[in-house]
């Protein structure tokens, strides 16, 4: 992309911005003070470094060269080292260059859209088939009930294990998935047992595709190979830990997420229920709206001149999610309205380079089960009793309990 000259902006001074305490368990993402922010400007100081609040200036930097993927640095700003942050730097969302290109090429085939979409007709069993369980008695908890299961099976879909090992899946993926929340240090002795847990799990995967080659997700990326490179174990282990963690921890986070949009604007719950075409776009409005990655991360590589802004190097940017896709320069109305074609991206799957490895997933399994929920709970509501993760870093429900009027199965 081309930069912008920093001369065509007055100079902006850091000691000018606003502050966003965003490590205080208390804050939210959507609070008054960020709405503040964006009024006032572009960005904000944090205890990270600075968060972007626009849309504009978000599209710009997400895809800007002279920043790379920042997330490697979410171990040291939380005062983590060790096994976990060894781990961590091993992963292909916290690589770059070409490690990370070259990461990517032997995996693409493994996550393309033709190798996911193939598995739509399961999805839509597997959706029906968890409704039913409690769709005669006019209440779930949403979470238990469907979305755990259904993004632990999913996982356990592609990679062609039994689907009943869907609680080994789920509640190693839960623990690991609290290192994206703020209270990761405190966490950090059981995200380790569970990190050791699950590469145990991915090492006899690995093992038994190498010995018995199947056609299914596990074995294409036991074989994955580009121009005679291969993965090597460790990076063959780490993808797929980062599959099972990474795919279930978005899954049932965002379609807890997708509910609690939906039951606030129910005319959208049902135009879908009467669509389900509409599905995609139902899942695209959801993670503009109200994203379970509040943030994508980056981090200047040098010093950076940005619309009058001198951005040091090393400064982790914080850019916002939800923020940007509900800002009011750019979206009108920023409502959700899943009969809209023309809303500008979301940035929820990250961009450039490093946009999300399996967006594929996400976006079908969400798109096929965000309909069928809406034609069987179509006046569904959320009952008393719900619980949040803090709303910020990755967010989503701990416990989501809905009533509907009861339908058959």
């Amino acid at each position: 992309m081309t930069a912008i000259a920093a001369e065509d902006f007055p100079p902006l001074s850091w000691d000018d911005l606003p502050y966003l305490s965003v490590s205080d368990p208390t804050f939210s993402i959507q609070g008054d003070d960020v709405r503040a922010a964006r009024d006032a400007g572009w960005c904000a100081r944090t205890p990270y470094g600075l968060a972007i609040l626009r849309y504009e200036e978000t599209s710009a930097l997400i895809k800007d060269r002279r920043l790379r993927q920042g997330s490697h640095a979410w171990p040291a700003h939380n005062g983590v080292t060790g096994r976990f942050a060894d781990w961590w730097a091993g992963w292909v969302l916290n690589m770059e260059g070409d490690d990370h290109a070259r990461l990517r090429r032997l995996l693409n085939p493994a996550f393309s859209a033709k190798t996911i979409a193939a598995m739509q007709d399961d999805f839509i069993a597997l959706a029906n088939e968890l409704i039913d369980e409690f769709a005669s008695t006019g209440s779930c908890e949403f979470v238990s009930q469907f979305s755990e299961p259904y993004a632990a099976r999913v996982v356990a879909k592609l990679l062609g294990i039994p689907e009943d090992e869907w609680p080994v899946i789920a509640e190693l993926s839960a623990v690991i998935g609290l290192s994206l929340g703020i209270t990761f240090k405190e966490d950090l002795p059981q995200i380790e047992a569970a990190l050791d847990q699950l590469y145990a799990y991915c090492d006899a995967i690995i093992a038994d595709r190498t010995a018995n080659p199947r056609d299914d997700f596990s074995t294409a990326l036991v074989l994955a190979q580009s121009e005679g490179e291969k993965l090597s174990h460790r990076e063959l282990r780490d993808s797929m830990a980062l599959l099972v963690f990474g795919g279930y921890d978005t899954t049932r986070n965002q379609l807890g997420l997708a509910i609690k949009s939906f039951a606030e604007q129910l005319d959208q719950w049902q135009i879908l229920a009467e669509n389900p075409d509409l599905g995609r776009a139902a899942v695209e409005e959801v993670m503009r709206v109200n994203p379970t990655t509040t943030w994508v991360t980056r981090e200047a590589i040098d010093d950076v001149e940005f619309r009058g802004l001198t951005i040091p190097a090393g400064t982790t940017i914080h850019l916002y999610a939800e923020s940007s896709g509900t800002d009011p320069s750019v979206f009108e109305n920023p409502r959700i309205d899943v009969t809209l074609t023309d809303r500008k991206p979301h940035f929820a799957f990250g961009g450039g380079a490093h946009h999300c490895l399996g967006h594929f997933v996400a976006r079908l399994d969400m798109a096929v089960a965000l309909p069928i929920l809406a034609k069987r709970m179509p006046d569904m509501r959320i009952a008393d009793g719900s619980e949040w993760l803090p709303l910020s870093g990755n967010t989503g429900p701990i416990k989501l309990p809905l009533e509907f009027t009861p339908t058959p199965k």
